[in-house]
């Protein structure tokens, strides 16, 4: 609270950057690139995103099969955050300006979610990793990376190939 009784919001005074990352090989040159750029500047936090979509109740044959495939889905995506925690630690990253964040979430696109939770988290930057999809599966699907460059609001975009 300050003199007027009003609360204030703390602030560390760092730069927030939400790595969103999956299982593929630009992801892991995400952390890489990250870790070389920023890794024991003064003045940032990391947070390595993984997001699960949840699949429809329909999906799966039952509901144990739906519970087994989400629990597994988050043990890989905890494991492989915490191997990219190592790195960046390694890089220069104080243990403390690195945190991990598997979700299970509906989504509409991942791309919606990761946007979402950059808002959440007031993340300045997000990074991500391009697929490298062709123009056709592009226009058929959609891009993750190219959904978010358009649409992030307040925030810088940094697409690594």
């Amino acid at each position: 609270m300050n003199a007027e009784g009003t609360e204030v919001k703390k602030t560390t005074g760092e730069r927030h950057i939400l790595l969103a990352l999956d299982e593929s090989e630009n992801a892991k040159r995400v952390v890489l690139y990250v870790a070389d750029f920023l890794g024991g500047v003064p003045g940032f936090r990391v947070t390595l995103l993984k997001i699960i979509p949840e699949p429809p109740e329909d999906y799966f044959e039952n509901d144990r099969a739906r519970k087994e495939w989400i629990e597994n889905e988050r043990e890989k995506g905890t494991a492989m955050l915490e191997n990219f925690h190592s790195v960046l630690v390694h890089s220069g990253f104080r243990n403390d300006q690195v945190s991990t964040l598997v979700k299970l979430k509906p989504c509409p696109s991942v791309a919606d979610c990761i946007l979402e939770e950059q808002q959440r988290l007031h993340c300045c930057t997000v990074v991500l990793g391009r697929r490298g999809i062709s123009r056709k599966e592009e226009f058929i699907f959609g891009s993750t990376s190219s959904k978010v460059l358009h649409s992030g609001k307040n925030c810088a975009v940094w697409v690594i190939e």
